[in-house]
């Protein structure tokens, strides 16, 4: 693979410390969620960071395939969720991606969003590894 680019973050304190990207514009403070037995609040976590770089990143696949086909997705939205659970004794993760598409059926925003599925790189690389499954808001 020809890396085009690479993104660089440093962990300090796992789930209740922060990140902080090497260009300084990511500096988060992190904090477990209520629903782990964490305090919550108004910091964020990995769940949510990898939710919104997925719904992100796949976005910008589905606009791409659906320019490619002159699709007209103006308006659309994609929304990740992200659970965090366990698989046997080891933790794992499990996403929804629901797509929103004012400008399509639902049948057409389901075939856009299968395309991306199998370009973007986030689901090429959780392929496999994560459950990830593809919804059409209705």
């Amino acid at each position: 693979m020809d890396v085009l680019y690479t993104a660089s973050a440093t962990a300090r304190g796992g789930r209740e410390g922060e990140v902080v990207s090497d260009d300084g514009v990511l500096d988060l403070s992190l904090t477990l969620p209520k629903e782990l037995g964490g305090p919550g609040g108004d910091h964020t976590n990995p769940e949510q960071l990898f939710a919104a770089g997925y719904a992100a990143c796949f976005h910008s696949a589905l606009k791409r395939v659906a320019g490619g086909e002159k699709v007209d997705v103006e308006g659309s939205a994609i929304t990740a969720r992200v659970g965090l659970g366990l698989d046997g004794s080891a933790f794992g993760l499990a996403v929804t991606l629901v797509g929103s598409f004012p400008t399509l059926t639902p049948d057409q925003g389901r075939e856009i969003m299968d395309k991306a599925h199998q370009v973007c790189p986030y689901s090429r690389a959780t392929r496999g590894n994560v459950e990830v499954v593809l919804e059409v808001a209705g």
